[in-house]
């Protein structure tokens, strides 16, 4: 069963939640969950991925079909969009997985400031993407 999960960081269910940190990578998790919620209200996030390692999973947010996840490294935060080759990138945001054929990522570092309306123009436009591959209904 798919869920859509609130925005909120401490909302039961998220990631952000289930992660035993407090500190600025939940706090920027918890921005760019908000950033995506207001770009594609529509998107639904589901959490994916849990092994011993990782018990709190990541979070994967789709519309369509998966736009991207946001993982928490040690040092960053990683928001990998699925079919980023293939987005416009006007304001340079993808700066991590440029050499794939299909993904492509952003990694913010302690002290990085998102571009919210670039950001949010990428996730417009990954779901855009989605919304153009799906098939026509007669």
């Amino acid at each position: 069963m798919r869920k859509k999960v609130n925005s909120g960081s401490n909302q039961p269910g998220t990631a952000a939640s289930q992660v035993k940190l407090s500190d600025w990578r939940v706090d920027l998790l918890a921005r760019i969950r908000e950033l995506i919620q207001q770009a594609v209200p529509a998107a639904v996030e589901e959490v994916k991925w849990r092994k011993p390692s990782n018990p709190a999973g990541v979070p994967v947010w789709s519309h369509d079909g998966m736009l991207c996840t946001g993982e928490i490294y040690k040092d960053k935060v990683k928001v990998t969009f699925a079919q980023g080759a293939s987005l416009p990138d006007p304001a340079g945001l993808f700066n991590a997985s440029l050499d794939g054929n299909a993904r492509r990522a952003i990694d913010f570092h302690e002290g990085d400031k998102i571009r919210a309306t670039s950001f949010k123009a990428l996730i417009r436009a990954a779901a855009a993407l989605n919304g153009a591959k799906q098939p026509r209904r007669r």
